[in-house]
Formats: C-alpha cells, sequence, structure tokens
C-alpha cells in the first residue's frame, strides 16, 4: 500500500467547514460594511445635516451632498428596483420549483427502476466481487442531492441579488465623495455574494458527503454517483436562471434604448424612459442571479465530476477520506486565497482616479491566481498520497501528487489567460474595440460586421488554452486530470463573483445617479466604473465558459465510464449521427432565445411608444410615466419564454438516452461541447465589444473617440443599435449555452444506470 496523506482525516474534516464558515463571515463583514453607507438623509438638531467630519465638508458642498431630495430619490429607485428584482423571482421560482418537483420525481422512478426497485443489495458496478447499496437507494439519494443542489443554487441566486439592490444607491451616494469610496461599496457588495457562494457551495456538498456516508458506510462508489445529483439540480436551476433572467434584462434593455436613444434622443436610464426601472431589475435578476447559480453550477458539476472518478480510483478503494476530497480541499483553500486577495482591493490599496479602476480589478485576478498557485501546491502536498492510481476507462493508472498539482494549476493558468483575452477583445482601452467604434463612421451595418469579425476572432486564443490544459491534464490524470483543472479554473471563484457583480452593482449605480438628476460629475464616476464593470462580466463569462468546457469534458468521461462504452468511434454511424445533431443543438438553442429576447423587446418597444404618445407631459418631465406595466411585460415574457429553451436542454438526453442508447448520446454530448463553446465565446465577446464601442464613443475620453461623438451623433447611433444587437447575444444566448453543454452531461452521468439497462429501444426493434 503507498504511503497515505500527511494530513490526517480529521483534520480534513475540520479545515473545510472552517475554510467555508471563514467564507460566510468573511462575507457578512463585508456586508456589514457596505451597510454604513447610510440611504436615509441624517438631519442635526438645528435642521443641516450632519457632516462626518472637517476634510469632508469641501466635497460635500461641492457635489450637494446636502441636497436631501436626492437621498430620497436614491432611496425610492433602490426600493422600486429591488421590488421589482423580488417579485420577479418569486414568480420565476414558483414555475421552477414545479419543474424541481416533477423531475425529482423523474430521476427516483428511472434509477429506481434499473434494478426493478429491488432493495437487495447488488455486486458494484465497477468492483465486480464486492456488493454495494441497491439501485432504489442510489435513486433516493440522488434525489435528495437533486433537491440540495437546486436549493442551494436557487438560493444563492437570491442572496446575491438582494445583496446588489442593497448597494446600488450606496454606491450611487458613495460617488458623491469621490470615485475610490464608490469603487470599495460596490466591490464589497460583490464580494459578499462570491464569498457567500463559494463557501455555502462547498459546506451544503461537505455535508451531503457525511450525511450520506452514514447510510452507504464503505460503498464509496455508490455515494459518489449519488452525489451527481447535487451539480445536476445546480445547474438545472442555473439554465432558468440565466435564460429567464437573460430574457427579462434584454427584453427591458433593448426597448429602453430603442426608443429612449434612438428615436427620443434622452440619455440612458433617463426616468422619463418607462422601461428604465425595467431595465435596472433585469440587471440584477440577469447578470446577478444567473451567473451566481450558473457558476454555483459549475462549481457543484466539477466537484462532482471529480469525486465520482475517485472514488473508483485507489483513494475510493483504499478508502483514504482526505485524498478522496482533494476536490473540496482544493476549494476550501481557494475561499482563503480569495479573501487575501479581496483585502487588496478594498484595503491595501485605494483607487484615487478613474483610470485605476480597471488595473485594480485587473489585479484581483493576477493576486488569486498566484496566491492559489502556492495554495494548490500546498494542499497537493500536504492532502495526497506520494502516488496513487487514478481510474482510466477501464484500468487503473499511477500518478503522483506533483502531476495532480499540474493538473489543478493549468486549469487555473488557462482561466487567467481566457480572462485576459476576452479583456483583451471586449475593453475599450484597446484597438480591437476601437477598431469596431471607428466603424460606426459609415453607420450600423460595417459595427456589425466587425463586430461578428471580433467575436470570431476571439475564440482562437480560448481554445488553444482550453485545449492544452485538456491535454496536459489527461496525459498526466485521465479525466480525474480534466475534472481537478476545472477546478482549478473555478478555484478563485469568490473573486471571480466579486468582480463579476460589481458590473451590475456599478450599472445600477449609473442608472440610479441619472434618475435622481445627481450632477454630471457624479454620472461620469459611475460610468467609469460601469465600463470597468462591462469588461469585467465579460471576463466572468470567459470564465464561465472555459470551466464549463472542462467540466463537461469530464462529466463525459464519467458517463461513458458508467455506461460501460469501451469507446466512442466517431466512424460507427450510431455515434456519428448523435455528434452531428449534438453539435446543431447550441444553434437550435440559440435561436429559440434570441427570438424570445426579440418578441420580448418587440412588445416592450410599443409600450414604450405607447406612453411617450399619449401620457402628456411625458418628454417635458412634468408626470412620471407608468414603470409598472413594462416591468410586467418583461415579467410575462421571460416566464412564458424560458419553459422551450430550458425543455430542449433537459429532455434531449433523456429522449436521446431511451430512444437511441448511450453511444449516440455520448455522440450528441461530445457534439454539444465542440460547437457550444466556440458560440458561446464568440457570442459573449461580440456583445461586449458592441457594448463598449458605444461606451468609449460615450465617453469621448480620446482624440479619437471625440471625433466620433458626441451622443447623439451618426456613429453614436449606430453604435447603439449594435449594441441593442449585441444585448441579446452576450447576456442571454452567449451565457446560457456553457449551462446547455454542462447540464445535459451531468444529465447523461445522473441517469447513465438507466440508459445503460434499458436505453436505445429503437437500435434494439431495428
Amino acid at each position: 500500500m503507498a504511503a497515505a496523506a500527511i494530513l490526517p482525516e480529521l483534520a480534513t474534516q475540520v479545515l473545510i467547514p472552517v475554510a467555508a464558515a471563514v467564507g460566510i463571515a468573511f462575507a457578512v463583514v463585508q456586508w456589514v460594511l457596505v451597510s454604513k453607507v447610510r440611504v436615509t438623509p441624517e438631519r442635526r438638531a438645528d435642521g443641516g445635516a450632519v457632516k462626518s467630519g472637517p476634510s469632508d465638508y469641501l466635497i460635500e458642498e461641492e457635489e450637494g451632498l446636502n441636497d436631501h431630495n436626492v437621498v430620497v430619490k436614491c432611496a425610492e429607485i433602490q426600493t422600486a428596483i429591488s421590488e421589482g428584482a423580488t417579485s420577479f423571482l418569486f414568480t420565476e421560482y414558483k414555475y421552477v420549483g414545479l419543474f424541481m418537483g416533477i423531475f425529482a420525481i423523474l430521476i427516483f422512478l428511472f434509477l429506481g427502476s434499473v434494478e426493478g426497485f429491488s432493495t437487495k443489495s447488488q455486486p458494484c458496478h465497477y468492483i465486480k466481487d464486492q456488493t454495494c447499496k441497491p439501485a432504489l437507494a442510489n435513486a433516493i439519494f440522488s434525489t435528495i442531492a437533486f433537491v440540495l443542489g437546486a436549493v442551494t443554487s436557487l438560493v444563492s441566486g437570491f442572496l446575491g441579488m438582494k445583496i446588489a439592490t442593497y448597494a446600488n444607491a450606496r454606491t450611487t451616494l458613495e460617488a458623491r465623495k469621490g470615485v475610490g469610496k464608490a469603487f470599495i461599496t460596490a466591490f464589497r457588495a460583490g464580494a459578499v455574494m462570491g464569498f457567500l457562494l463559494a463557501a455555502s457551495g462547498l459546506l451544503v456538498l461537505y455535508i451531503a458527503i457525511n450525511l450520506f456516508g452514514i447510510y452507504y458506510g464503505d460503498d464509496w462508489e455508490g455515494l459518489f454517483e449519488a452525489i451527481t445529483g447535487y451539480g445536476l439540480g445546480g445547474s438545472s436551476m442555473a439554465l432558468f436562471g440565466r435564460v429567464g433572467g437573460g430574457i427579462y434584462t434584454k427584453a427591458a434593455d433593448v426597448g429602453a434604448d430603442l426608443v429612449g436613444k434612438v428615436e427620443r434622443n434622452i440619455p440612458e436610464d433617463d426616468p422619463r424612459n418607462p422601461a428604465v426601472i425595467a431595465d435596472n431589475v433585469g440587471d440584477n435578476v440577469g447578470d446577478i442571479a444567473g451567473m451566481g447559480s450558473d457558476l454555483f453550477g459549475s462549481y457543484a458539476e466539477s466537484s462532482c465530476a471529480a469525486l465520482v472518478v475517485a472514488s473508483i480510483s485507489s483513494f475510493g478503494i483504499n478508502h483514504e477520506f482526505t485524498p478522496m476530497v482533494y476536490p473540496l480541499l482544493v476549494s476550501s483553500v481557494g475561499i482563503i486565497a480569495c479573501l487575501i486577495t479581496t483585502l487588496f482591493a478594498t484595503d491595501f490599496f485605494e483607487i484615487k482616479a478613474v483610470d485605476e479602476i480597471e488595473p485594480a480589478l485587473k489585479k484581483q485576478l493576477i493576486i488569486s491566481t498566484i496566491v492559489m498557485t502556492i495554495g494548490i501546491a500546498l494542499i497537493s502536498w500536504l492532502g495526497l498520497p506520494y502516488t496513487f492510481t487514478i481510474f482510466n476507462f477501464g484500468v487503473q493508472k499511477t500518478v503522483q501528487s506533483w502531476q495532480l498539482f499540474l493538473c489543478v494549476a493549468v486549469g487555473l493558468w488557462a482561466g487567467l489567460v481566457i480572462g485576459f483575452v476576452t479583456e483583451y477583445y471586449t475593453s475599450n482601452a484597446y484597438s480591437p474595440v476601437q477598431d469596431v467604434a471607428d466603424s460606426c463612421r459609415t453607420g450600423a451595418a460595417t459595427n456589425v460586421i466587425f463586430g461578428l469579425a471580433l467575436g470570431y476572432k476571439s475564440v482562437i486564443i480560448p481554445i488553444f488554452a482550453i485545449a492544452f490544459s485538456i491535454f496536459l491534464s489527461f496525459s498526466l490524470a485521465a479525466m480525474y486530470g480534466v475534472a481537478v483543472a476545472a477546478l482549478g479554473m473555478l478555484s478563485t471563484i469568490a473573486t471571480g463573483l466579486a468582480i463579476d457583480a460589481y458590473g451590475p452593482i456599478s450599472d445600477n449605480a449609473g442608472g440610479i445617479a441619472e434618475m435622481a438628476g445627481m450632477s454630471h460629475r457624479i454620472r461620469e464616476r459611475t460610468d467609469a466604473l460601469d465600463a470597468a464593470g462591462n469588461t469585467t462580466a465579460a471576463i466572468g463569462k470567459g470564465f464561465a465558459i472555459g470551466s464549463a468546457a472542462l467540466v463537461s469534458l469530464a462529466l463525459f468521461g464519467a458517463f461513458v465510464s458508467r455506461a460501460a462504452i469501451s469507446t466512442v468511434d466517431v466512424l460507427t454511424p450510431k455515434v456519428f449521427i448523435g455528434l452531428i445533431v449534438g453539435a446543431m443543438l447550441p444553434y437550435w438553442f440559440s435561436a429559440m432565445t434570441m427570438k424570445s429576447v426579440g418578441s420580448a423587446a418587440l412588445k416592450m418597444v410599443e409600450e414604450v411608444r405607447r406612453q411617450f404618445n399619449n401620457i402628456p407631459g411625458l418628454m417635458e418631465g412634468t408626470t412620471k410615466p407608468d414603470y409598472a406595466t413594462c416591468v410586467k411585460i418583461s415579467t410575462d415574457a421571460s416566464i412564458k419564454e424560458m419553459i422551450p429553451p430550458g425543455a430542449l436542454v433537459m429532455l434531449t438526453p433523456l429522449i436521446v438516452g431511451i430512444l437511441f442508447g448511450v453511444e449516440t448520446l455520448s455522440g450528441v454530448l461530445a457534439g454539444a461541447l465542440v460547437s457550444g463553446v466556440q458560440i458561446a465565446i464568440s457570442a459573449s465577446n461580440t456583445g461586449g465589444a458592441w457594448d463598449n464601442a458605444k461606451k468609449y464613443i460615450e465617453a469621448g475620453v480620446s482624440e479619437h473617440a471625440r471625433t466620433l461623438g458626441p451622443k447623439g451623433s451618426d456613429p453614436h447611433k449606430a453604435a447603439v443599435i449594435g449594441d441593442t444587437i449585441g444585448d441579446p447575444l452576450k447576456d442571454t444566448s452567449g451565457p446560457s449555452l456553457n449551462i446547455l453543454i454542462k447540464l445535459m452531461a451531468v444529465e447523461s452521468l445522473v441517469f447513465a444506470p438507466f440508459f445503460a439497462a434499458h436505453g436505445g429501444i429503437l437500435f434494439k426493434w431495428l
């Protein structure tokens, strides 16, 4: 027997929940700091405003801090946004809850019927001479894990939205004191979400493993097969959150932009625009709640994929607990590494000027990656035996601990590469976006052509980075290597999410500043925060897509092993038809989501036009628009339209597995993975580039940008049209595609025992 890991089991059992608890505590501390910003005007006994000290006095006078009406207005707008977002999520969760119940029953029936609902122990699937728990137990525990994952995903999305709507007006008010204060408020609020999600995801998974272990005992193969339901639950909720939220936010955004900016020539987020509240609500339900659920799903699935492979490797066979939960140890170290990184943004360095914002966010990525690399080296040395064997399609491959360290590290650094390439293609500080902005001189058509070309080109380096990661990690540690590489990419999820959530919070802050009628200087500050946030949101999407590719490949490997397919041979017709159909699915899915945004936006445009034409005094600003109707249009459209794309993704593996069998299904998964990643990257980056090209013209910082502006010029109108086309690409179709490829793979893995036993009905008849 090989030497055991240095870290004893007891230390591991303590380390993981403690790391999760530290993450949650840190999130609470950040939330308390954000809540210190007052959203109610304080008054002294003599009726003046309370001054916080002589140093603030001058700035207060200069920025009109004593204007209590502004504070009251900000509080009102914040309440409206928060109420809109909460009511939408509750409506969405009603439908999603119904789906969750039905799907949980399906999981139970399908998996229970593998052995005819027998309660007898059965020979293990991989180690035939040992007995494992009955298939019925697997059905029950997989269902419980599915519900756990789904609930955790919904809660993390909801909490993220609550925190974002809590912090948006506070960021606006802090912008009066300077850009640095506003940045810290927005970033802290993002960190609350990042740490809550990373820590709660880890804690729930850890508790589930320990509780399931009470029943399963030594049957680790059955235990970790049941745990895969956790990943399925997380991702299925993320799909509806992403698609529903994405349709909501973009219907409002497109409607508000087309009528407000292009037709009526009023600024973005102008309070006269009826769709403006719906637009700001959308940022929270799509970019925050949807993104939170999405990255939680990726995290849950990469952990589950790694655990499934480990349970049939030497870790699982010899019942070595510490190396078995290596994926959870990596995540625990990730929380601590991100905690150190966050302090660099909020406490060690202060932002004093607008041009320091984006570098500060980029530093977060670099620092977290460097700190995490050291953390991985440490945990690989302490938590793994020096040599061990990893399951590799039927044979055990000998691996050493340093090789596993390399697998995690290559995923981590590939994530950074993808992040920076995404930034290069979507930030208006670099030539690709400036070229797109320049193409607006000759109208919207050339803008669209340049933008599409940029998106396609931006796929090249990320795909090479993913390919290199896969080759290296698979060569070193088979499919387990790929799974931990995905985990490496997601190990800095707390920082990634903080940076990502910062974007929509800043966007909302800018909207609130405009609606509350604050000065131009404050709007400039919030715009600078928002432009940096756009780029970081694109970086976040890059991470999500890259990790999804690695996760789904690892899940695909686990599925192939579980379904007992010896080789996936592309030359057999069964597999090839699956491959070509699978490659088509992302296009079908994108068509559905794009059309949903289009038809919802159509209704929104008509409503906004109707209000501008029929409500007297609306353009003059003497009467208020009817915001509620626009909110209702977005809500109704997104709830109705999220069902068909969701059904396509959830039903495809079931239909293919039952009718055509596991070989065809393996082809479908491979095809969807290969084509989905490309479309997701290009769609997200095209949309991000168009958005920032528009902001580049609006900001007018450089000489070149000033020749294209100001707002309302022909090049600016062309840029707005490009931005509007890019909205559904970058916020609905693109980000939802990474869930499509992961979700189909994890669903196939959960249902693999049923497909292997009873699937392929058509080919049996033929």
